[in-house]
């Protein structure tokens, strides 16, 4: 079991869950129960899959939740990316944004690979 306040890559993603409810507050209202649905539980999935995984009792359920919580940042990724071409987004807020689900990613593949190498 891990101390989620210990783990950087699930500060960061509740982080980011904040700064996604932020943006999508400012989104049309027609959007309600798509892109703003989408991208709050795209982004509430970065960051629970963490730390489900977290309090699992092996590695290998742990990488299992973290490849979940890779998947999710993806699919956040490619709606950021669809609502920053509908102009719901500016584009320093888009590349901000971009830049910190990257670097999520980024974390979660090493921290994979660290649990593989400690097997």
């Amino acid at each position: 079991m891990n101390n989620l306040n210990d783990l950087k890559i699930w500060n960061k993603a509740v982080d980011l869950s904040v700064e996604i409810y932020n943006l999508t507050n400012e989104f049309p209202e027609i959007e309600k129960f798509g892109l703003i649905n989408q991208m709050r539980r795209a982004s509430v999935s970065i960051a629970s899959n963490i730390a489900e995984g977290a309090g699992r009792n092996s590695k290998k359920e742990f990488k299992h939740f973290l490849a979940i919580s890779h998947g999710s940042s993806y699919e956040l990724l490619t709606q950021l990316q669809i609502s920053f071409k509908l102009k719901f987004c500016k584009e320093d807020v888009f590349i901000e944004l971009k830049t910190k689900i990257i670097e999520i990613q980024k974390m979660n593949f090493a921290l994979q690979q660290k649990l593989i190498t400690k097997d």
